[in-house]
């Protein structure tokens, strides 16, 4: 059997630099900033700017984000169950939360109670709302969805002057506000696409009816790259989504205004160089071509590290300050980076990789990592699991973002 050997360019033992296994560090600096561009953005065509936080802010945190996005300008927050909603309510945030996900047995009385806004899309759906506002004793600020084109949640038109005559006779009687009409865009990351006038003209019908019905509501339907790319769409409220997190939903160049915000980092357990043709992980779907000095990093699908990220060497990661491939299968807690030929990189135990993060490192960012997985940085972000520390780095004595 070959002979494993300790890398001699870098040491088998190390003293390990202090800090985590592994880390997201959250960039609260950027959040703010993207937030003020795209509030900047939206109240220039006069409309408010919703945060959205949902899936624990993107997997960046909740609480987190929305004290960091009301500070820099945010009006309101959105999220997708009752239970984020009321989560935020209990960390004491008490701006306007928006919650649209629902099953319509739920009990929605202690949503009411917390004073969230609740998006309806069915006359069934309206009826648990209203039971549960009457149960709260207060009235419930409604936003109808309308759905435009998306099929997916929303009322679909045939539907739509039932679901009013609902809402508006709840309206008269006391029980809810009809504070808004609302719905989502299917393809606004493709600028120009046809399907977003459509969406847009149709929202505009569904607005009418209940203008008709001698009701002014909110009117709100652009999301990230809506906000970015169609000032006519911001109406009264954008919901700012992905690119909060400093992550651009339109296809562009390095140059995006956005600041991403997450940046996942492991350090490495152990070092180790290993003989040609020596099989790496389960399965051996990597074979070292040579003498190859090979780098162990803690995490691995269980942490969010994608385990087809292995496939040929496609996922890199920063090491030493060099871009090198994972190797072999990830697995539940681990995966393995080609180091490159004894004496070619200094590495040893302790020392930090980063997994992904803003790019002016020389590291990939979350977008490269799911341009390589035929995914999308939704995925990428959200999927970094809660067994990786959220860490926030701190700001300048000034009170400055660093």
């Amino acid at each position: 059997m070959p002979a494993i050997e300790p890398d001699p360019g870098a040491g088998a033992v190390a003293s390990p630099a202090a800090g985590p296994r592994a880390e997201a560090v959250i960039d609260t600096g950027a959040v703010r900033h993207n937030v003020r561009y795209l509030s900047g953005l939206a109240g220039g065509s006069g409309a408010a700017t919703m945060v959205v936080v949902k899936a624990d802010g993107y997997g960046h945190g909740a609480e987190r984000i929305a004290r960091a996005a009301l500070t820099a300008g945010a009006d309101r927050l959105g999220v997708a169950t009752l239970d984020e909603a009321l989560a935020l309510r209990a960390a004491g945030i008490d701006a306007p939360v928006l919650s649209w996900l629902h099953l319509p047995d739920e009990d929605f009385a202690a949503a009411v109670a917390a004073g969230v806004d609740l998006s309806v899309s069915s006359r069934e759906h309206l009826a648990a709302v209203l039971a549960g506002a009457r149960a709260a004793g207060r009235p419930v600020r409604l936003h109808l969805k309308a759905d435009t084109g998306l099929s997916r949640n929303g009322c679909p038109p045939g539907e739509w002057p039932g679901l009013v005559d609902d809402a508006v006779a709840a309206a008269v009687d006391g029980t809810a506000e009809l504070a808004a009409v609302w719905s989502h865009l299917a393809r606004a990351d493709e600028p120009g696409d046809p399907s977003i006038d459509a969406q847009a003209e149709r929202l505009r019908s569904a607005v009418a009816h209940v203008r008709g019905r001698g009701i002014t509501p909110l009117v709100h339907l652009a999301n990230s790259a809506a906000t970015l790319t169609r000032p006519d769409l911001h109406l009264d409220v954008v919901r700012a989504g992905i690119a909060v997190y400093g992550l651009d939903p339109v296809a562009r160049p390095q140059d995006s205004p956005l600041r991403p915000v997450m940046t996942v980092r492991g350090r490495i357990a152990l070092v180790k160089t290993v003989a040609a043709g020596e099989g790496v992980s389960y399965g051996h779907e990597w074979v070292a071509p040579g003498p190859r000095v090979l780098a162990l990093v803690p995490l691995g699908y269980a942490d969010g590290v994608p385990r087809r990220s292995n496939d040929r060497g496609r996922m890199r990661v920063l090491v030493a300050g060099a871009d090198r491939p994972v190797v072999g299968r990830v697995c539940m807690d681990q995966f393995v980076v080609d180091c490159g030929a004894p004496g070619e990189l200094g590495v040893a135990a302790g020392d930090q990789v980063e997994l992904f993060g803003t790019g002016t490192t020389g590291g990939p960012t979350a977008q490269e990592w799911a341009d390589e997985l035929g995914t999308i940085h939704y995925e990428i972000v959200t999927g970094i699991s809660g067994r990786v520390r959220r860490t926030v780095p701190p700001t300048g004595a000034d009170g400055r973002d660093r």
